[in-house]
């Protein structure tokens, strides 16, 4: 069984079209979602496990892309900057995996990056721009 966490990023033409139910009717493939952020007409993200066997997964994939959606395969490339951060937990809110939570009572933001699916939405909203991305290990298929 073949398993990767890949984000897909709609263009605004299909964003309200049932794809992902094609890689499961189609090519036999299971998902699980992480994060969807989808907005009538405008462009969609989904942050997904997908599994199956290679080969149904690389014809998935192929499928996707031929409906112009762009597909990337993340890899463990997020971080924390611990000087940076000051533990307001916004970051929290959007992690689809929780590998960014909360500790309380003492309301420090822990990271724990085996759970990171390095799908990038706690970068975009952190203020103190604590959490950094080493683009050289995002695969774009």
């Amino acid at each position: 069984m073949y398993s990767k966490i890949i984000a897909l990023r709609f263009p605004k033409e299909i964003v309200d079209k049932p794809i992902v139910v094609n890689l499961v009717k189609k090519f036999d493939l299971t998902f699980n979602i992480l994060k969807a952020t989808i907005f009538p007409r405008k462009e969609g993200i989904l942050v997904m496990e997908l599994r199956g066997h290679r080969k149904n997964f690389n014809k998935g994939i192929e499928y996707l892309r031929s409906l112009g959606i762009s597909i990337s395969i993340t890899g463990q490339d997020v971080r924390r900057n611990q000087e940076k951060c000051y533990h307001c937990g916004t970051c929290t809110a959007v992690c689809p995996t929780g590998a960014l939570y909360i500790i309380r009572p003492d309301m420090e933001v822990m990271f724990d990056s085996e759970r990171c699916s390095a799908c990038e939405m706690c970068v975009a909203v952190c203020p103190a721009r604590a959490m950094e991305v080493s683009l050289d290990k995002v695969h774009v298929l």
